[in-house]
């Protein structure tokens, strides 16, 4: 796998050609040719964890041509392993989906069609094309072969048909233990692919599903099931991450053996209870998967995030879950940008965080509202302005879109600014507040420090300013330049909340990448997350859950939407207004 950088593409817009990579140019040849009349799609997830990023690709895919073509997608939940599965995730994988802004045609399981698989199975043994294998899980490794040397024939390859169906049925009846046979597919034990060495079909797990209670003892392999769900969906396109490249011959032999179409014996019982099917042939496509620098995408990995507390849930800011951007203040657009500019290829790479963060950024900057606050408070004082001054002026909610109106900020004499907005002895290029220096505050007019007042440990806890009241709005030296602008919230009027200030969870781009000599654990970032007490101006306090706001000048937050309430504000810093990373990485 490349780990260069990806660089994006130009986004497609009403103006430009829709997309035209090799999957959608496949589909527009079979529908010109005729070889199907309507497109079908599938996102496949398994519910043994939460969606992340990567995911995000294959919905957008699956659900977007299906939608561009005028067809359909099912969402279909591949729980084919029960014990590591949960109805937590089935609901949040169906969440997630319309969150993105997608809506599934039907709602499937694979556990849905476990009669037809069974049916599938005892055909496979009658035409001779599988047999029950007493080998174990280690025994049947080593007979397996290598890349370099073939496979060996079990012992049990050569069973009767007869044998096998009876200890098929048998395993179905539950009488045998866990592990103690497997049904096989009888392919090639020599074939250079080793996927096609006699893979299993059915394993005994005697564990109770979630969909279907105790009545299998057996359950399906995942090669298996994909495939003939597929096919009993009618589904035209089946795309698929490139890892399962090398699964496509299995795929296709599978249902080419079975051969749903021409033997309805094997699924008529569901057509005669309701369930819509209309078997077909289907072709399974291959493209590259979305890896990002400074993220795993690995569900395991994730998983013992979570399990060791290093975060606080799978909905953790800091996680590349769908779910966590999302409480992080990610948008299903700026995800959408992401996922069309990569476009579609079959050459695996790595993409530069900082693309998904930037694609964020533009979708919020024409989306999310502006508001003032301070993250780290430095009290400044207006000494010409009389005890108890107020006043209110207007603010527009967005400087480059007039329909998002206007609102009211309250001004008064003492208010927060950035501490950072502040140099004792400034650097070479500060344009900001120093002493005796001048510097505009955002909407009201141009102050100078008069007074610097410190803490017996000699920090700077105050700031006495004078405000010039012909440099405010209306008046003749409104014009006047300086080269700082500040933004403030008024002391009297603003708003205390938590600020979270969220980051990239690990701290180089490749943490999976051990030959530093550290494990994957050892590279997560230690500042990923910081919490901080900040005020808001009262409009950014009455936001409700989901939010999203531009507080000038910081970057783009949201209102975090479990714990935020208007009366105790939380906001989640989603991204800073600029690549921070690049400039330490330069």
């Amino acid at each position: 796998m490349s780990t260069e950088s990806v660089a994006a593409k130009p986004a497609v817009t009403p103006e430009t050609d829709a997309p035209r990579d090799f999957i959608r140019q496949i589909v527009r040849e079979d529908l010109t040719r005729g070889k199907h009349h309507a497109i079908c799609t599938r996102f496949p997830p398994e519910p043994n964890g939460y969606l992340h990023i990567g995911h995000a690709k294959a919905i957008c895919l699956n659900f977007g041509i299906a939608r561009e073509f005028s067809g359909w997608c099912n969402l279909r939940l591949d729980d084919t392993n029960p014990g590591k599965e949960d109805p937590e995730f089935v609901e949040g994988i169906k969440d997630d989906v319309r969150w993105l802004g997608y809506e599934w045609h039907d709602l499937r399981h694979a556990s849905d069609y476990f009669e037809v698989f069974y049916r599938a199975a005892i055909k496979l043994i009658e035409d001779g094309h599988a047999y029950v294998d007493d080998l174990t899980a280690d025994e049947m490794r080593a007979y397996r072969g290598t890349l370099t040397e073939p496979g060996r024939n079990s012992p049990s390859r050569e069973r009767s048909v007869t044998e096998n169906l009876d200890l098929f049925r048998r395993m179905r009846a539950g009488e045998f233990a866990d592990g103690s046979k497997t049904l096989r597919a009888k392919i090639d034990m020599t074939s250079g692919n080793i996927n096609m060495r006699d893979p299993a079909i059915y394993r005994i797990r005697k564990v109770t599903h979630q969909n279907t209670g105790d009545v299998w003892p057996i359950y399906p392999m995942y090669d298996y099931a994909h495939c003939l769900s597929d096919a009993l969906e009618g589904i035209t396109h089946s795309l698929c991450t490139l890892e399962f490249e090398d699964h496509r011959p299995l795929y296709d032999w599978f249902v080419d053996n079975v051969d749903l179409p021409n033997h309805p014996e094997l699924w008529q019982h569901m057509r005669d209870n309701g369930f819509r099917t209309e078997p077909a042939k289907p072709r399974q496509i291959e493209f590259s998967r979305l890896n990002l620098t400074y993220s795993i995408t690995s569900k395991r990995k994730l998983a013992q995030l979570v399990s060791e507390g290093l975060v606080g849930g799978w909905d953790d800011p800091r996680m590349n879950t769908l779910r966590g951007l999302r409480r992080r203040g990610f948008t299903p657009g700026g995800i959408r940008l992401l996922i069309e500019r990569l476009g579609v290829s079959k050459q695996n790479s790595v993409i530069d965080y900082a693309i998904f963060e930037n694609c964020i950024r533009e979708d919020l900057d024409t989306s999310a509202a502006r508001r003032m606050a301070v993250v780290d408070p430095l009290k400044l004082v207006i000494t010409n302005l009389p005890e108890g001054h107020e006043e209110t002026l207007t603010f527009p909610n967005h400087p480059k879109d007039e329909s998002f109106g206007t609102r009211h900020v309250p001004f008064s004499r003492e208010l927060w600014i950035e501490r950072e907005d502040f140099a004792e002895v400034p650097p070479k290029g500060f344009h900001r507040l120093k002493p005796d220096g001048e510097v505009r505050l955002r909407g009201v007019g141009i102050v100078k420090c008069e007074q610097v007042i410190k803490d017996v440990n000699g920090g700077v806890i105050e700031l006495h300013c004078t405000l010039d009241p012909e440099s405010r709005s209306g008046m003749p030296g409104a014009d006047r330049k300086v080269k700082g602008t500040i933004h403030w919230v008024s002391a009297q009027h603003g708003v205390a909340a938590e600020i979270r200030l969220y980051d990239r969870l690990f701290n180089v781009p490749t943490p999976d990448d051990e030959s530093d000599g550290k494990t994957w654990l050892e590279h997560i970032n230690p500042d990923a997350k910081r919490v901080v007490r900040g005020w808001l101006e009262p409009a950014a306090a009455d936001a409700a859950p989901e939010q999203r706001y531009q507080f000038e000048r910081l970057g783009y937050f949201v209102a975090d939407r479990v714990d935020h309430r208007a009366e105790a504000p939380v906001f989640n810093r989603t991204v800073t207004l600029r690549d921070t990373w690049a400039k330490q990485a330069a």
